[in-house]
C-alpha cells in the first residue's frame, strides 16, 4: 500500500537541503540585523520635552537630559514621574522597532520560542 503525500511533500533530500539553506540564510540575516539593532540609539522626549532620554538598542540608558524648568525641589514626584514615563516610552520604542525589523525577515513565520 502506497501513501499519497500532499503535493510538494516527499521530494527527497534536495527539498530538505533547500529548506535548511533557507533557514540558515534567515538565521544569518537575523544575526546581522540584531547586531545593527543593538548598535542603534534612540532619543525620546517626555513631559512636553522637558526630559530627553537616549537609549541604546540593547536597552541601556545612555543619557538623560533634564530641563531646569521641571526641577522643583518641592515637587520631586513630578520629575520622577516624567523620567519614569520617558524611560518606559524609550524601552517601548526600542522593542517596537526591533519587532518590526525582525518581522521583515521572518515574515509570517510564527514559531514561539524560536525567534
Amino acid at each position: 500500500m502506497k501513501a499519497r503525500l500532499p503535493k510538494g511533500m516527499g521530494q527527497g533530500p534536495t527539498n530538505m537541503q533547500g529548506m535548511l539553506k533557507q533557514a540558515q540564510k534567515m538565521q544569518e540575516d537575523m544575526a546581522a540585523l540584531q547586531e545593527d539593532l543593538d548598535a542603534r540609539e534612540y532619543t525620546v522626549k517626555a513631559g512636553g520635552g522637558v526630559v530627553e532620554i537616549t537609549i541604546s538598542g540593547t536597552l541601556e540608558i545612555k543619557k538623560i537630559d533634564i530641563s531646569p524648568d521641571i526641577v522643583d525641589p518641592d515637587d520631586i514626584e513630578t520629575l520622577s514621574d516624567v523620567i519614569t514615563a520617558g524611560v518606559n516610552e524609550a524601552i517601548k520604542k526600542v522593542n517596537s522597532t526591533n519587532g518590526e525589523e525582525m518581522g521583515k525577515i521572518t515574515g509570517a513565520l510564527n514559531m514561539p520560542g524560536l525567534f
